[in-house]
């Protein structure tokens, strides 16, 4: 397996999170707006709804970032979790890196004591596919809906 090291985001890390948050959502195709900026602020200043860890390639540098959006469910036995953003900058891509930040991700949901994990994922993003296709996770009859507030 790749040696993966995921680093807890604090204060610290705020301004590299924000730097590679907007890199994603410039590929993605939905830059990150104010809004987007700001909930970023509040994960690297601890809001207890989400946790996020800085990527590095074994003792290398950092190569993207992920993040839980924590919440609770009952049909799947209490608290669980969304992935809601993993991001590799695109030279750490197709080398394994992606699966083993999955594999720690869920290492860290069951030390939280989370029943489920979630993720949204492009349909067209074979990669992202294979490798949640490979950690287990499967589509759902149910259809994501979502109301901003």
């Amino acid at each position: 397996m790749t040696d993966v090291e995921l680093v807890p985001v604090g204060p610290a890390e705020e301004t590299v999170l924000l730097e590679l948050a907007r890199a994603f959502h410039a590929t993605s195709g939905a830059p990150l707006d104010e809004r987007g900026a700001a909930a970023v602020a509040m994960i690297a200043r601890g809001h207890p709804l989400a946790r996020a860890w800085l990527i590095r390639d074994g003792a290398g540098p950092v190569v993207g970032y992920a993040v839980l959006g924590l919440g609770f469910g009952i049909e799947y036995g209490g608290p669980d979790a969304f992935v809601d953003e993993l991001y590799l900058v695109p030279a750490a891509r197709g080398r394994g890196i992606g699966s083993a930040v999955m594999t720690r991700l869920e290492e860290e949901a069951r030390a939280l004591g989370l029943k489920a994990l979630f993720l949204v994922v492009d349909p067209e993003n074979v990669p992202a596919r294979t490798v949640y296709d490979r950690r287990g996770f499967a589509a759902t009859d149910w259809q994501l809906m979502a109301k901003r507030l």
